[in-house]
C-alpha cells in the first residue's frame, strides 16, 4: 500500500516473491514477463530489486488481456503503444465491448432435482454429459447437485422437444449441427463487417486510441444486426420450408411410400371433399397450405396485441 508521509505519498515496494503474492502470478512468470519486455525492469537496491505499484498494474493488465483471449506478443504491443504516449483506454474500451454479452439473457441455476423433474423425472448421466459438454449447463465447484445454466431459454427449447417426445440424444445431436452452422454464420457475419466497416480502425496496429473508441461505438450500433438478420432470415426459411413439407403430407397419399419416408398428415375425408368441390382437386394442397398460413399469421397477430395490452 501506498504510505503518506506529510502531504506526500510514497508507493509500495515489493520484493519479487510479495509482488507474485498481490498479482497471483508466479516468480517465474514475473522474471519471463521481463525477459520478454513486457515488464518494466525493477529499482535496484544493492542486492535487492524492488517493484512498485506500477509494476502490478502492469500484472494485472497483462492477466486481464490473457484471459480476454490476447496473445502475449499481441499483449506486447498494446503496452508498447501505451509506454510511448498512444494510449490504451480506447483499446481496452473496444476489448470490453467486443467481450460484453450479447444478449439481454441472463444465466441461472438449477438443482439436480429440478433438472431431472424437467427431463422426465429419471437421472440421465449421459444426457447430464452431453449437455456439460456443449456448455448448456455448467458445473459448479463444491456444488455437484447444482448447474450454471448459461442460457436458460436453450434449456427451455430442450425441455419443451423432450416433452413433445424427441429423444435427449436426438437434441443435443441437433443441437452439435446447428451450433456449427450458428458460429459458420457468425465467422462470416464478422468477416463482413470487418471488410467493410472496421477495415478503417483498425489499420494501425495496435488501433489509436481515437480510432479504438470509435471502433467501440461502431461495435455497439453492430451488435444487434445479426440477430435481427438471422430471425428475419429464419422467419422466411421456416415458412417456405413449412409449407413445402406440409405440401408434400397432404399429396403423398397419391405416390407409393417407401418405409423410410415420413407418414402422411391425414386430413377427415370430408373436409378434403369440401375442399376439392371449393377450388378442384389439384388445388387442394396450395389452398390448405394457405389456409395453414393465414391462420398462423392470425394467431401471431392475436398473440402480439395480447402481449402489448397486458404491458404495464
Amino acid at each position: 500500500m501506498a504510505e503518506q508521509r506529510g502531504t506526500e505519498y510514497r508507493s509500495a515496494e515489493y520484493r519479487i516473491e510479495d509482488l507474485a503474492h498481490h498479482s497471483g502470478a508466479t516468480v517465474r512468470t514475473i522474471r519471463a514477463y521481463q525477459d520478454r519486455g513486457l515488464l518494466p525492469r525493477p529499482e535496484r537496491r544493492g542486492r535487492s530489486n524492488v517493484y512498485g505499484d506500477a509494476h502490478l498494474a502492469r500484472l494485472r493488465q497483462i492477466a486481464d488481456l490473457l484471459d480476454r483471449g490476447y496473445t502475449l506478443a499481441s499483449i506486447k504491443e498494446l503496452l508498447e503503444a501505451w509506454d510511448t504516449g498512444r494510449g490504451l483506454g480506447g483499446v481496452l474500451g473496444l476489448v470490453a465491448e467486443v467481450d460484453g454479452p450479447w444478449t439481454d439473457e441472463e444465466a441461472d441455476r438449477i438443482s439436480r432435482a429440478e433438472l431431472d423433474a424437467r427431463f422426465g423425472g429419471q437421472p440421465d448421466e449421459d444426457a447430464i454429459r452431453d449437455a456439460i459438454e456443449l456448455g448448456v449447463l455448467v458445473p459448479i465447484q463444491d456444488r455437484a447437485d447444482e448447474f450454471l445454466v448459461p442460457s436458460p431459454q436453450e434449456l427451455a427449447v430442450a425441455a419443451e422437444l423432450y416433452a413433445a417426445g424427441v429423444p435427449l440424444s436426438a437434441i443435443t445431436g441437433h443441437l452439435r449441427e446447428l451450433r456449427g452452422q450458428v458460429e459458420h454464420i457468425a465467422s462470416r457475419f464478422l468477416e463482413f463487417t470487418t471488410e467493410h466497416v472496421f477495415a478503417r480502425y483498425l489499420e494501425h496496429r495496435p488501433p489509436t486510441d481515437a480510432d479504438a473508441a470509435a471502433a467501440a461505438s461502431m461495435v455497439r450500433r453492430l451488435r444487434p444486426l445479426a440477430q435481427q438478420t438471422v430471425d428475419a432470415e429464419l422467419a422466411r426459411a421456416m415458412r417456405t420450408f413449412a409449407h413445402r413439407h406440409l405440401q408434400y403430407h397432404l399429396t403423398s397419399h397419391e405416390l407409393p411410400q417407401r418405409d423410410d419416408e415420413p407418414r402422411e398428415v391425414a386430413l377427415p375425408p370430408e373436409t378434403i371433399r369440401a375442399v376439392e368441390k371449393l377450388v378442384g382437386r389439384e388445388n387442394v394442397a396450395a389452398f390448405v397450405a394457405a389456409a395453414t398460413e393465414r391462420e398462423v399469421q392470425a394467431r401471431t397477430l392475436d398473440a402480439l396485441t395480447t402481449s402489448h395490452a397486458n404491458q404495464p
